[in-house]
């Protein structure tokens, strides 16, 4: 028996551990209770008439660098439908305010034969584009079964996973040639899938780098700026457990000789507010909370920014910001995000997960990268200090970022002849928003 057998045979067994598992995440909050069967395969929602290109994105960021995608492809195929599958709250409650008109999200089946099968009967999608690294074999052994066409899009591997993989090799082969074309981010990840087996790689580029600026609404922005008026002020993005203690105490550091300092953290999660806003307390510092409705004051120290879906806002008063998921292991979070806004750009010394993009700006000398906690408060008390290297390292980085704009033709020209391939129906008419989420 395969190995690949033997993976789906163990999922077609083991259905009460799976349910036991969904359960306890369900406790946790990481999963959605309204719309828990739909990680059982069941859908939630009729499937539109026409043609339906299926794309799936494993979680927050995948997602976020997809948006260009999806806005490419419904105008490339202004007929069609898309489904958009994501595996994470997070994810979902992203996608609900940014997803396009003709775009409905449903949560991915997890990776069990029937619950795949319910999934994939009832959707019928015409094309499945997979974005960056999540491969679930059975999801994909039964999309191709069916006989739909699959790109991987920005496929992406750490070194760790493809070692893994690499100990598999007849496990890696049969499932990585199921698909028709691989778009790898860079020339070395598509070293990696030619190694484990896909069939067609080619090297249109990061698709991070086509990414929008991340949204910020204007009268929310205007709002948060005459609340900070002209005070100093820094944000830490997207951080995880460990980096906001390293956020406060370069707080509590530059702070001695720039009193009236704010700083702004916005945890990876949001639910770890209220720890985020306690490490604060105990520290010494006055703490406000965006997700209790409290804003910040001239007395304010630390502003916990504990909602969902506002980075942008944020990025664009951000003037320095850190970059979080970098100091702790993580693999670090897009820095291109915080580049479309012109910040000056500080991150730790794990990017491993956004390589390409810290390479460009460290080629360009716009970013600055801190060894570990001492680091970076020495750098944010540089950077408060030295206003003109902060400019010229925000100029740098903006520029980095509006140079990288044509990998979404690139990756669009790739896709060319799948799109074209695509059976053709009548236009269908907008989704209904409240059907989209």
């Amino acid at each position: 028996m395969s190995l690949l057998c033997a993976y789906q045979q163990i999922g077609d067994t083991a259905g009460p551990m799976i349910e036991r598992y969904l359960a306890r995440r369900l406790d946790q909050g990481k999963e959605d209770a309204a719309r828990l069967a739909e990680r059982k395969g069941v859908a939630s929602r009729p499937r539109p008439a026409g043609t339906l290109v299926w794309l799936h994105a494993a979680s927050v960021g995948e997602a976020t660098s997809a948006l260009a995608l999806m806005g490419a492809l419904l105008a490339a195929r202004p007929d069609i439908t898309l489904l958009v599958t994501t595996g994470t709250v997070t994810s979902a409650a992203l996608l609900a305010g940014r997803l396009p008109d003709r775009a409905i999200h449903q949560y991915v089946p997890v990776d069990r034969r029937a619950w795949v099968g319910r999934f994939l009967d009832h959707w019928r999608p015409d094309l499945a584009l997979w974005v960056e690294s999540e491969l679930w074999p059975t999801l994909i052994v039964e999309t191709d079964r069916r006989g739909i066409p699959m790109v991987l899009v920005n496929a992406r591997m750490s070194q760790r996973s493809a070692r893994r993989w690499r100990l598999l090799p007849g496990f890696a082969r049969s499932v990585l040639s199921r698909f028709d074309l691989c778009l790898a981010r860079s020339i070395e990840q598509a070293e990696r899938f030619r190694r484990l087996g896909a069939p067609t790689v080619r090297v249109p580029g990061n698709l991070k780098f086509a990414a929008a600026p991340l949204p910020a609404d204007p009268q929310a922005l205007a709002e948060l700026r005459a609340m900070i008026g002209d005070r100093p002020h820094w944000l830490a993005a997207s951080t995880h457990e460990g980096e906001e203690s390293a956020a406060i105490a370069a707080h509590r550091r530059a702070v001695a000789s720039h009193p009236d300092l704010l700083t702004i953290i916005v945890p990876r999660h949001p639910k770890r507010g209220a720890e985020v806003a306690a490490l604060g307390a105990e520290a010494g510092l006055r703490v406000a909370r965006r997700v209790l409705g409290q804003a910040p004051t001239p007395e304010t120290d630390l502003y916990v920014a504990d909602t969902l879906g506002e980075m942008g806002l944020f990025m664009a008063v951000g003037g320095i910001v850190f970059v979080g998921g970098s100091l702790v292991e993580k693999g670090g979070h897009n820095p291109l995000e915080p580049a479309h806004f012109g910040c000056a750009i500080l991150h730790g010394p794990d990017m491993r997960n956004n390589a390409e993009m810290a390479e460009a700006l460290a080629a360009d000398s716009a970013a600055l990268p801190v060894a570990d906690a001492a680091a970076l408060a020495t750098a944010l008390a540089r950077l408060l200090d030295d206003p003109a290297e902060r400019q010229r390292l925000a100029l740098a980085a903006r520029q980095v970022a509006d140079s990288n704009a044509g990998v979404l033709d690139r990756v669009m020209a790739e896709l060319a002849n799948f799109l074209n391939e695509l059976p053709s129906s009548d236009a269908p008419s907008d989704v209904p928003p409240d059907a989209r989420a």
